[in-house]
């Protein structure tokens, strides 16, 4: 083993579990100060530079980064990442003026992007401040992709949508909207220097082998072309008893969406146990509380039609058994079938990936799922100019997914359009770390580690609601609720850095360490290895997951070792170590964008900056 080298940015951007689960890698602790603070515009920003669309994703995000937030270790439930954004966006003031201002200095490349969900869009931002003309292409009416087509108003308000969409838009992109791209031989006849496909999922799974499916077709439709026809007002009604099969979130959005469109006895079947559905655990939550069974361990086995009419379907019982590697078998039960009546049925089991437009004679490798073949580092496929993004590029995920592979397509863009290598010349992380203290005793920030419950996001009651289904389910935290959960953030981001030439092995900071995390210990690191020391510490090490901190250095050759897992970052050992060998220090970790000037780790100073192209917004720093 050797000693920890913190000069390495992603040690400690590991560190801030929040911002290293999110595909963006967005600061999420420095916009939850800023929100603490009252400064919702500048929290907004931080956030539009990481995710791109804060009022979005405060609303819809799939949120990965709240399991992996501290503070659920310590109180069960982690911070409510997801709606503090929302707040921010909610609260903010003119944002424009903060933004990059075109026109731009044009460079003479072209870029065409085809489908405008949020990877394409987020390749627009990107790439547009340096001066390349795009062309977004799309068969839709407006820009949003699935955002728009999947994500019903009742959820995602089409007025938020629309502003962050044209946040984009107004950069001075080229519109082809009502164009849906037929040949991508065509588009690359064309003089464009590189074209992204960011086109989505676009395809529901069917049943098409199910008895009954064709007999029935009338009245059984693919989830997400339903959702779409519902979204642009084709469809608006339904049946009174609905079916909706599936257990992802679009199950949800199908089951809650057909309530407010008449049906009145809606129920989601699925055929793997509840708790491993795909949905998200809110998303069930939120159908269950609008009065819709969940029914599991169902798997269908027809559709019944009486009288040329689709009347219902039947389910064979399952259970779950699992073999010694933990794979999942559904055995029948054997209990007798199941019927349930429908006059509509909604098959939400999945998405995949459709290329039709795509000729095989391109250059484009495709492997046996017909997925393209795309390098996960630079998002270009086996054709030089052509590169894939969201959904296209690996299958089914999420908007914030889709939006950190909509940054490195454009990295990858900018690198091959200037003649760069892809991989060698991808520009670092924007990183920064300095000292917090303010007195001998007093830090530039706050940390409650009280144990205190997660607010509940406030909901519109559902006897209005489920009578529009544009009207808004959650209504957000009010600034005061935001302020309060604002609170319970743990502040990773301010990193606990210890100097052994400074130490004089007092042990104080063993003392009052309310985890029990520092241990010194005579351990030899040229004959031992990382699990025996993580072993022989005053609490041991369990997670391998997250890294010890190790330094050497110190006068009777013992190690100082802290399991990074448990510490608080509640600057205790700071405050209580009479030599500053410990010291509280924020880091700043940013992912650089295309273009952006490759700062060092020191040159931003003590102020949190973003600067896009000579635009930016400055705040204070962290409090």
């Amino acid at each position: 083993m050797k000693p920890t080298d913190i000069t390495d940015p992603e040690y400690f951007h590991k560190v801030v579990d929040c911002q290293y689960a999110c595909p963006a890698h967005t600061p999420v602790p420095e916009y939850i100060r800023l929100i603490a603070k009252g400064k919702y515009t500048e929290a907004y920003m931080i956030n539009w530079d990481s995710n791109v669309f804060p009022g979005v994703l405060g609303r819809t995000c799939d949120r990965p980064c709240e399991p992996a937030c501290r503070r659920g270790r310590i109180d069960e439930e982690p911070v409510a990442i997801c709606r503090l954004k929302r707040v921010a966006a909610d609260n903010r003031d003119d944002v424009i003026p903060y933004m990059p201002k075109g026109p731009f200095a044009p460079n003479g490349k072209k870029v065409a992007l085809v489908g405008a969900g949020p990877a394409s869009l987020t390749v627009a931002r990107d790439l547009a401040p340096l001066g390349y003309e795009i062309h977004l292409y799309d068969e839709n009416l407006k820009g949003g992709g699935f955002m728009r087509s999947q994500i019903p108003a009742f959820r995602l308000p089409e007025h938020v949508l629309n502003d962050e969409v044209d946040y984009i838009l107004r950069l001075g992109i080229h519109t082809h909207f009502k164009h849906y791209v037929t040949s991508l031989k065509e588009l690359l006849e064309q003089d464009y220097d590189a074209v992204f496909v960011g086109t989505g999922a676009p395809r529901g799974r069917d049943l098409p082998d199910l008895p009954g499916r064709q007999e029935g077709d009338a009245n059984i439709h693919i989830g997400i072309n339903w959702l779409g026809s519902v979204a642009f007002e084709h469809t608006d009604k339904i049946g009174k008893r609905v079916i909706v099969l599936g257990g992802g979130n679009t199950a949800m959005d199908c089951c809650r969406t057909a309530r407010r469109l008449g049906g009145e006895d809606v129920k989601v079947i699925v055929r793997s146990p509840f708790a491993t559905m795909k949905a998200s655990p809110w998303e069930k939550e939120d159908a269950m509380h609008e009065d819709i069974p969940i029914i599991d361990n169902h798997v269908p086995k027809s559709f019944v039609i009486e009288g040329g009419k689709l009347a219902g379907m039947t389910f064979e019982k399952v259970e779950a058994k699992y073999d010694e590697n933990g794979k999942r078998s559904l055995v029948p039960t054997g209990e007798p079938d199941v019927f349930y009546p429908a006059d509509d049925v909604l098959i939400a089991v999945g998405q995949e990936n459709a290329f039709p437009w795509i000729e095989r004679n391109l250059g484009i490798d495709f492997d046996k799922w017909e997925m393209p073949v795309v390098d996960r580092t630079t998002f270009r496929s086996t054709h030089p100019k052509v590169f894939f993004g969201g959904d296209a590029a690996f299958g089914p995920e999420n908007v914030i997914t889709a939006v950190a592979h909509g940054h490195q397509a454009a990295v990858s863009i900018d690198l091959f359009c200037k003649g760069e290598n892809l991989l060698t010349n991808r520009p670092p992380a924007h990183v920064n770390l300095h000292s917090m203290k303010m007195g001998i005793h007093e830090w530039a920030y706050d940390s409650q580690i009280d144990e205190y419950d997660r607010l509940v996001v406030p909901q519109a009651d559902k006897s209005i609601t489920l009578k529009d289904r544009k009207r808004e389910v959650e209504l957000g935290f009010d600034p005061l609720d935001g302020y309060k959960e604002a609170e319970r953030c743990l502040n990773c981001d301010v990193q606990t850095v210890f100097h052994a030439p400074k130490c004089i092995e007092c042990d104080a900071c063993v003392d009052i360490c309310p985890t029990a995390c520092i241990t010194f210990t005579p351990f030899d690191l040229e004959t031992g290895g990382e699990a025996e020391l993580r072993s022989q510490l005053k609490v041991p090490a369990k997670n391998a997951k997250q890294d010890i901190y190790v330094q050497d250095g110190l006068k009777t050759g013992r190690l100082m070792v802290k399991d990074e897992d448990v510490c608080l970052h509640c600057g205790l050992c700071a405050e209580r170590c009479p030599t500053a060998a410990w010291d509280m220090q924020a880091f700043w970790y940013n992912l650089t964008k295309a273009g952006e000037i490759k700062y060092g780790p020191t040159v931003i100073g003590n102020m949190v900056q973003i600067q896009r192209n000579g635009n930016g917004v400055m705040s204070d720093p962290p409090a």
